[in-house]
């Protein structure tokens, strides 16, 4: 690994959990709950502007500890993203940047850093992490993929979990298979798909609006799931000293969302409880990123992460309420080599400032592809609409295929990334500025662009370790 230059120099907060933070003295190590959901469009919850859908237990979290308005992941991938977010190291320069990846031999995780404080760390639900054994998490089961058949988490499993668990201090990851697609979980809580409103970017077609009731009715379900593990937590008397954190990891697989950096793909919902030290009913415009949240349990457990090789650093001072700043930016990857439907090679690099978000396509004289463009979910009733002359679909679905080298957007007036400002000649100096952060960034983290994209397969893990 190269040393890290981004997300050291964080406030160090030795023995954090002794001392008296908000007026309360903090005398055990508080136990970590990360409930962690999957393929879920930041946006299509209720605290986030959709009003549509029903996620109360969620809602409740959020009211109940630290709403994040900039939260942001590494890659817009299943398999890269969990793997920065249990290491705090970004996908390059822990060796896992493609789909289906591994890491570096000498890359740690939460339960490495962990484990010198007495935690047992374990995970229910999807793994998709590899090699194994840099991930060591005690394994409670669960599925990898969900054919919508039988029992997807054993969330009985969880009470049992933390039931045997009370005499030491635990970090317990429920990572959920949903929303990720086929959306077959969602059957008991209906949407009807004539009154979905649907967001500006997302052609309306019947097609896309069955989708979509069935991926908000999923959100209900995956809101249940939690509600389930929190209501575990409150009988069993751990509540008060758990710190509860809620991620949704990146965007749906409708188009414009996962496989892009566009703020659909790689923003998060998130939000972090831990009573008596973070103000219930707060939030914050502080920029994070996931490769924060190992930095960030690592000191509430009592460790130094500056100590660590760490991309990301503690959000403790944002939590405390000592600062509301934490990042200047957000960097992103994503590496469409070999993925699924996958094009030869369609690299992408983004950065993303509290107002705006530049985006380089390093393959932009290729056609992206996916599989959302070979036929899975409704982007064939948009080809179908655009080939009938509506000019919305046409535009939407040759922006899918084919991009521009850079794209420039300001979401103080463009929060859906409508209007590319990258040749606007008003926004050159915002670009050159952005332009030179994500070079400096790439440079920290060994990436090489072009070059870094077409060894993709090289990184990727023959054994698949994770269930089936």
């Amino acid at each position: 690994l190269k040393t890290s230059a981004y997300g050291l120099g964080g406030l160090a907060l030795a023995g954090f959990p002794n001392i008296n933070v908000l007026g309360r003295a903090r005398q055990d190590k508080p136990n970590v709950l990360l409930l962690f959901g999957d393929d879920l469009t930041y946006h299509d919850l209720p605290r986030y502007g959709n009003e549509q859908v029903n996620a109360p237990n969620i809602e409740t979290l959020i009211t109940e500890g630290m709403h994040f308005n900039h939260s942001y992941n590494s890659c817009p991938m299943c398999a890269p993203t969990r793997m920065s977010l249990y290491s705090g190291i970004h996908p390059v320069r822990n060796g896992a940047w493609p789909n289906h990846s591994k890491v570096y031999p000498d890359v740690k995780s939460l339960p490495h850093y962990l484990e010198p404080f007495g935690y047992n760390t374990a995970i229910i639900g999807k793994r998709h992490e590899a090699p194994l054994e840099n991930f060591p998490f005690q394994d409670l089961g669960g599925r990898h993929h969900d054919g919508g058949k039988g029992v997807d988490l054993k969330l009985g499993d969880v009470r049992t979990y933390l039931e045997e668990n009370k005499s030491n201090p635990w970090a317990l990851v429920v990572s959920s298979n949903q929303t990720h697609g086929p959306w077959n979980r969602g059957i008991s809580y209906p949407f009807d798909p004539d009154e979905i409103k649907l967001p500006p970017y997302i052609v309306d077609t019947p097609e896309t609006r069955q989708a979509m009731a069935r991926y908000y009715a999923e959100i209900t379900y995956l809101d249940n799931q939690f509600g389930t593990c929190l209501q575990h937590l409150r009988e069993t008397g751990q509540a008060d000293n758990t710190i509860v954190i809620f991620l949704s990891e990146q965007g749906s697989h409708l188009p414009h969302s996962k496989w892009t950096c566009y703020d659909t793909g790689v923003r998060s919902a998130a939000a972090i409880r831990w009573p008596g030290v973070v103000e219930a009913g707060s939030e914050t415009n502080a920029i994070m990123q996931y490769v924060d949240v190992v930095p960030t349990i690592l000191e509430a457990a009592g460790g130094n992460p500056q100590e660590q090789d760490f991309d990301g650093k503690s959000l403790m001072p944002v939590l405390t309420g000592q600062t509301d700043s934490h990042h200047r930016y957000a960097f992103s990857e994503q590496t469409s080599k070999g993925i699924y439907n996958g094009p030869e090679a369609y690299g992408i690099r983004s950065v993303r400032s509290e107002r705006y978000r530049m985006i380089w396509n390093l393959n932009h004289e290729n056609e992206f592809t996916n599989l959302v463009t070979g036929g899975y979910g409704p982007f064939e009733s948009w080809e179908r609409k655009a080939e009938e002359g509506d000019p919305f679909a046409k535009w939407r679905v040759n922006w899918y295929k084919k991009r521009p080298e850079f794209e420039l957007y300001d979401h103080q007036f463009d929060p859906y990334e409508l209007t590319n400002l990258a040749d606007n000649e008003n926004y050159a100096q915002v670009k050159a500025r952005l332009k030179k952060e994500l070079d400096q960034w790439m440079e920290q983290q060994g990436d090489q662009g072009a070059e870094t994209e077409l060894k993709a397969l090289e990184r990727q893990s023959e054994e698949q370790p994770w269930r089936e």
